[in-house]
């Protein structure tokens, strides 16, 4: 069977995270600069090869001062890990519009393999012609696990920033040219 060649609709993809915030409030986040590439036998995405990126400079959590922090040494650390890479080791197909990934994450110079829920939305046309398909993940990380430990402790105990991480996207794929 041929293979087909899926690259990001950037325009219409969003990949961010959650961390709860003084442990009773999310504050969420995403990446602006991003990039994936899937690789598939036929339509159905089983056992794709799957690549993604981000630039970790990109960070928007709508407040500058934040973002600059999670651009730091105490966090991300752009200027030294200016991207987080995931390959994927595994695309499993569970049902018609259910998959789990798994694959490896390397971030802040350290590599996970990592695993998510993925829902399938479909496969269509677009006004142009364009064969998209369409997916949203959900995972979760600890954050101490690829060395992100900065923390303040609260008077009131507990910390500032939860060490689990969820992890969200929402991408629209266009199908490659043969």
């Amino acid at each position: 069977m041929a293979t087909t060649k899926w690259s990001i609709d950037p325009s219409h993809s969003e990949v961010g995270f959650k961390v709860k915030h003084m442990m009773f409030t999310n504050v969420s986040g995403k990446f602006e600069n991003f990039d994936a590439t899937a690789v598939a036998e036929g339509d159905d995405f089983s056992n794709a090869n799957i690549a993604f990126h981000a630039e970790t400079a990109s960070v928007n959590t709508g407040n500058k001062d934040r973002d600059g922090h999670l651009q730091s040494g105490d966090f991300f650390d752009a200027a030294q890990y200016p991207k987080l890479e995931f390959k994927s080791t595994s695309f499993e197909k569970r049902s018609d519009s259910e998959y789990v990934l798994k694959g490896d994450l390397t971030l802040h110079g350290i590599t996970k393999n990592i695993e998510f829920d993925v829902e399938f939305g479909g496969i269509g046309k677009d006004p142009w012609g364009n064969t998209k398909a369409g997916f949203t993940l959900n995972g979760k990380i600890n954050r101490k696990d690829f060395g992100l430990t900065w923390n303040a402790a609260l008077e009131t105990g507990g910390v500032l920033v939860s060490e689990d991480v969820k992890l969200h996207a929402d991408v629209q794929m266009v199908k490659q040219a043969e």
